[in-house]
């Protein structure tokens, strides 16, 4: 399905709360001014509201991305979507992609 491309201006959160970036940004594409985010680089989680154990399993730690763009690549890898799916280790929960007005859309 197409979608918008996500960029380092959206806001992504784990089910806790905590935000989630990219650990390397790709600096290489750009939309409005934010370099574009892409599936492979490891993203980190700040701020997960999950406790820790024996209560939970506790925070969030990363997140891996299920599903990225089929067509739109750079540098090889797929640029993240609207609609892309992520799961946070170690609490398997997902992620959430808050929506924004977007500029640019792949597929």
């Amino acid at each position: 399905m197409p979608g918008f491309v996500l960029s380092l201006a959206n806001k992504i959160l784990c089910a806790h709360g905590g935000q989630v970036q990219p650990m390397v940004p790709n600096p290489r594409v750009k939309v409005m001014g934010q370099p574009v985010l892409t599936q492979a680089p490891t993203y980190v989680v700040a701020g997960c509201a999950n406790p820790p154990p024996p209560a939970n399993v506790g925070p969030c730690l990363i997140a891996s991305w299920i599903t990225g763009s089929v067509r739109v690549k750079v540098m090889g890898m797929p640029v993240l979507l609207q609609d892309a799916q992520a799961t946070c280790v170690p609490t398997g929960t997902p992620v959430t992609v808050i929506p924004m007005p977007g500029r640019v859309k792949g597929m």
